[in-house]
């Protein structure tokens, strides 16, 4: 209500719905859930308690999943209820599962497997990691520090990518802030972090019903793409929902094939759409509202959406541009046939383009982050020297 409404809107309650309450659309007639599309999944239920307060007025509820089996079909005095399909959503049933290693086994082939296990090992090689699921006791000042590190790896993904996200909406991104640390201090939400010694490399935000973990916002450093940091934190976050006996680890909604690849079931996220089948009026209110988001789905399948997307980015960052990528070659070297120039503190921000060439180079070799050294070449410009603590290769960057 404070970041999204105005302050004179009526909250309202109407007695045939519990667990929800309504306010009044500013300008159309009907009623809509307070929290809107904020949330990551509405549940609610209905009772046979008199309707006086409906009338002619249209309720419509935002993001209800299908796996919530929420009835509607209860007879209810003159209220009918309309469904229109929304987002496509996807979650793993955790409870099904004794261990990780148990789920990975029934899940995946030995060679994806293989390929997830050392996706862990080499980020855990090559650099300090420590994973940490911060919930119920956090201090303000790690909160405010998590969460800027968060909205700057956010900003760091999407400038990337070239398209606009909505969680990075000043409104938007105000609520989550203001609304998550209550929440993780009475263990309703956490916020999952994955550090390289005490710099925060992956962060998602969970939220957290009795037996469900719902992954509401997650981002990752795109420097470390090489090392698969969604692969690891899903799997640390399976190990943890197992451990904590929750029942689904939920990953929301929203299609993206990382989600099919771990997911044991889709579902459908759904708005319910009540109306008074006496009123001419609350009728024909709820028959375009499901028209109208029955074509919005229609466009969203079509991928209308993600254009959209970067479209807004364009206009909005019309000075932007994306993060230049190079290619590069490694070749074995013997060091006395190079003539070192100097060397390049790639940790430097100016140098991020090299860091990502010694990223690769960790990934393929197995070296340690803090044990690598890069030297310029007499005479090329083009070529590097990367010594690790046991191997040494020559880094050619192609045009």
């Amino acid at each position: 209500m404070k970041h999204f409404n105005k302050a004179e809107s009526k909250i309202r309650d109407f007695s045939f719905i519990t667990d929800l309450s309504f306010i009044k659309h500013p300008q159309l007639p009907f009623h809509y859930n307070i929290g809107k599309t904020h949330s990551k999944g509405i549940s609610y239920s209905t009772t046979n308690k008199s309707n006086e307060t409906s009338k002619q007025n249209t309720l419509l509820i935002y993001d209800v999943p299908t796996y919530f089996n929420i009835d509607t079909s209860e007879n209810l005095e003159n209220v009918e209820c309309y469904k229109s399909k929304q987002y496509p959503g996807y979650l793993i049933e955790v409870e099904k599962f004794k261990s990780l290693n148990d789920y990975m086994l029934s899940h995946f082939s030995k060679n994806s497997r293989n390929k997830n296990n050392k996706y862990k090992r080499r980020l855990e090689t090559s650099f300090n990691i420590n994973y940490k699921m911060h919930i119920g006791d956090i201090s303000k000042s790690e909160y405010d520090f998590i969460f800027s590190e968060f909205r700057r790896l956010l900003e760091k993904r999407f400038t990337d990518k070239q398209v606009s996200n909505n969680n990075l909406n000043e409104k938007e991104w105000n609520f989550y802030y203001d609304v998550a640390y209550p929440l993780i201090v009475e263990k309703k939400a956490a916020l999952f972090v994955v550090y390289d010694n005490d710099k925060p490399i992956g962060v998602t935000l969970c939220y957290l019903s009795q037996n469900i973990l719902f992954d509401a916002i997650t981002v990752f450093d795109i420097d470390y793409f090489k090392f698969h940091l969604g692969s690891v934190t899903i799997m640390k976050l399976i190990e943890w929902c197992i451990e904590n006996e929750m029942k689904t680890f939920d990953f929301s909604k929203g299609h993206f094939e990382y989600k099919t690849r771990w997911c044991t079931q889709s579902y459908n996220f759904e708005y319910h759409i009540y109306y008074n089948k006496s009123s001419v009026k609350s009728k024909f209110v709820a028959v375009a509202l499901k028209r109208f988001y029955d074509f919005k789905q229609k466009l969203r399948e079509k991928n209308i959406n993600d254009k959209l997307h970067r479209l807004t980015y364009k206009f909005k960052n019309k000075k932007t541009t994306s993060s230049k990528h190079i290619s590069y070659t490694f070749t074995d070297n013997v060091e006395e046939n190079v003539e070192i120039s100097s060397e390049i503190n790639f940790k430097n921000e100016e140098n991020n383009m090299l860091r990502l060439m010694i990223f690769e180079f960790l990934y393929l070799y197995e070296e340690e982050y803090n044990e690598v050294k890069l030297f310029s070449l007499n005479e090329h410009n083009n070529q590097y020297l990367i010594k690790g603590k046991t191997k040494s290769m020559l880094a050619t960057i192609e045009n």
